[in-house]
This record gives structure tokens, sequence and C-alpha cells, in this order.
């Protein structure tokens, strides 16, 4: 018997064909088909050959089910009562849960017998890693002109990024006549910081930027997302993923936005089983290799990317470069937190850009609903799953541009 944290088992022959391997982690374990195990770290130890595997989703799915039903990741509380529930827990309000199981069992009975090719139409990505299912769409958005010599002149009159400097300082500098920072070059005093603080902005580049601004201000400071200006829009990749619960479980879903001829390009990289989840985070790295990526989340500093970081680092695939990052939820708290009750996406989404969700599910509930695809092989349950992927990415990338023209749009 494995020891939890030790390789739990290897590839079992059954006459000609291979069955999917159990490999037992101190986090959790993790379902692989041979194809996928052979991507992963070869200086591991691992007895594997790379051989053609049989999909086995009732029996992952049951596995899951049952890690599930021990460890839900949310309580349901009577409607409005946040505070009947524990600090530890999400919530989801008894009329949300119940309309969201009755949905289910309303796409359970639609789409029975329903082959899955006939519901989503999408391709197979084939990778190094293995193969993952692909959904492309596309919205149209108005992307804002923005006025650059304005976030440019307020950097260059902004004397306090010069370390050093402070509010009661600038004023007294700017009454001797050194109004910006190119006139600091004169000072014998400050002369040497500005020099390095002039040669972070000439180089242009918008990581070291955000750094420098966020270190002397907030970091939700309105210079920080204007460096977002530096970027051409299609720099831009917005990021969201679908997950089988907050900790170290496999990601199901992996929503990427660009943008492509003016319009907002949705990528969507469905696991239609669990050993394609390294092959759908291979797709998704691609499109963060770019010459001057710029990623967007909605509180993806906090969960996103650490999460994704956790997968790359389970499948020994590296880590995520570092490029600028921009979280729609920080600069929606400095906008909006003492004018709106909640900063939910799905609230900003309503309040600021007018859109109301149709039978949305709860995302907490996500894993339930994939869960109930995996069990019964119904493509039923991944209906709503993606179309809430999709309507995040989207409307990320709506309240991101609202967000940019309403601090430095041209006027």
């Amino acid at each position: 018997m494995a020891k939890p944290g030790n390789l739990g088992s290897c590839v079992r022959v059954t006459g000609l064909m291979m069955e999917p391997v159990v490999f037992l982690y101190p986090r959790g374990f993790a379902l692989l088909s041979p194809p996928a195990a052979g991507c992963l770290n070869p200086g591991r130890r691992f007895c594997i050959q790379t051989m053609s595997a049989i999909h086995a989703p009732a029996r992952i799915g049951a596995l899951w089910q049952q890690r599930m039903e021990t460890m839900r990741e949310y309580e349901v509380v009577r409607d409005g009562n946040v505070f009947g529930s524990s600090f530890s827990n999400s919530v989801v309000f008894s009329s949300d849960y119940e309309q969201a199981h009755y949905r289910l069992d309303v796409l359970v009975e639609k789409y029975r017998n329903v082959p899955f090719d006939n519901v989503f139409s999408g391709t197979e990505i084939f990778n190094e890693c293995g193969v993952c299912f692909s959904l492309k769409s596309r919205q149209s958005l108005k992307i804002p002109s923005l006025d650059l010599d304005r976030f440019r002149s307020e950097i260059m009159e902004d004397l306090t990024l010069v370390h050093g400097i402070g509010p009661r300082t600038q004023t007294r500098l700017r009454l001797k006549g050194f109004r910006t920072l190119p006139d600091l070059m004169q000072h014998p005093k400050f002369r040497s910081n500005t020099h390095m603080v002039l040669k972070y902005l000439s180089g242009g580049n918008s990581a070291e930027i955000m750094d420098l601004i966020g270190c002397r201000h907030a970091k939700t400071h309105p210079c920080v997302l204007g460096t977002a200006g530096l970027h051409e829009p299609e720099d831009y990749v917005f990021l969201d993923i679908e997950t089988l619960g907050l900790f170290s479980r496999p990601v199901i879903l992996f929503g990427v936005g660009t943008i492509e001829n003016g319009n907002l390009t949705v990528y969507q990289y469905l696991l239609r089983d669990i050993d394609e989840e390294q092959a759908a985070l291979m797709a998704t790295l691609g499109h963060v290799s770019g010459d001057r990526p710029a990623l967007v989340t909605f509180n993806g500093k906090s969960f996103d990317v650490p999460y994704l970081s956790d997968r790359l680092a389970y499948y020994g695939m590296g880590s995520l470069a570092k490029i600028p990052h921009f979280d729609v939820l920080h600069f929606s708290r400095r906008r909006w937190k003492d004018h709106l009750p909640s900063l939910r996406l799905t609230a900003l989404e309503k309040e600021i850009l007018g859109i109301s969700r149709d039978d949305d599910i709860p995302g907490q509930m996500v894993p339930e609903f994939y869960e109930t695809y995996l069990r019964t092989g119904n493509c039923g349950p991944l209906v709503p799953i993606i179309e809430h992927n999709r309507q995040d990415v989207v409307s990320l990338a709506l309240l991101f541009f609202y967000l940019l023209g309403e601090s430095y749009g041209c006027r």
C-alpha cells in the first residue's frame, strides 16, 4: 500500500491496453493517462510508457465525487443571511442553490444520449503534452482611445517617484522651479535618484514602471493602470479559469481572451477528461509567450495565477513568466468600494456595464456540474460552465477597458 506523498501505483496492462494511472500526493491525487504522465518531468521516478490509454470518465468521476462530497468548499445559507455562515467558506444562497440543482436536472434530461460533438462545435488541440478540446468565439467591444500624452505628463510631473521626495518636499521643490523630473536632474541632492527613475521610464518596460509607481504610491494608483496604455490592444491576455475546488485540484476550463482585428476573441480549453489538463495548460501558456504580453485578470493575483503556478509545478512544467499583470478587482475596489455594496464581477457587470446573466450558475457549484458530466458522460452540465466562463472573460475585458478609458481616455 502506497503512503500519502509517494507514488501510488504504476500503469496496469490489461491485454494490449493500458489503464489510467493514480498518483498520490500530499495535496491529493491525480489521475493521468500514460500520454499525460509521459509529459511529466523526466527526472522524477515514474514507471510509465507513452502509449494510448482507455478513457474512464465514470471511474474518474466517481473518485472525484467521493472527494467533493467530503470537501465541499461552500455553505448553503438562507437568502441574505451572510453572517449565518462561517468565515472560512464561500456562500451560496439557498435560492441560487436550489435553482442550480433544478437546472442541472433539466440539463441532464435535455442532453441525455446527445453526443458531445452535437453540442459543442470546437476543435482538438494537440501538443507535446497531449490533447484537449478548444472552443472559439468572438465578441464585439469598444476599445477606448487613450490620451498617452496626459499619462506621460502626469508621470513626468510626479516628483514623488524619486526616493526621498514626499508630498511636502515636492511642494517646496516646485516653488523653487523644479516642476518635472527632468528639472530635478539639475538638483544636487536628487540628481542621482532622478536619473534612475528616468532610466526606468525611458526604457518603456511596463512591468518595471508599474513596480516603480506601485512602490511610491498604492499599487491601485491610476497611473499603475495607465501603464496599460504602453501596450497595444493585441498584447492584452484576459484570463479566467474554472477549477474543481479552491486548492490543488485540476483546472477543468481555461478561458483566454485576446484582441484580434478590434474584437475580443475568446479561446476556451476544456477538459473532456481529467487527463487533458496538462495539454490545456500548455495551450493556455502559449497566449502569454508573445513579445509583450500583458495579463488581465479579476482577482488573478490572489487566485488564478497562484493556482496556475501550483498546477505547473505539479506537472514539472516550470513557472509563469513575469509579465505585467493588471488585476481589475484591485482597481475596481479603489474606484467603487464606497459606492457599491458588492465588488463581485457579476455585481460590477450589472451595475457598471448593464449586463445581466440568465440561468448562470454559482461559480462555487461548477465542480458539482462537472462531476455530473464525468460520472454520467452527459455533456449537458458542461453547457452552463462554458457559458459562465465565457461571460467572465467578456465582462473582464469590458470592465478593464471601462476603467482604462475613464482614467486616460481621450476627452
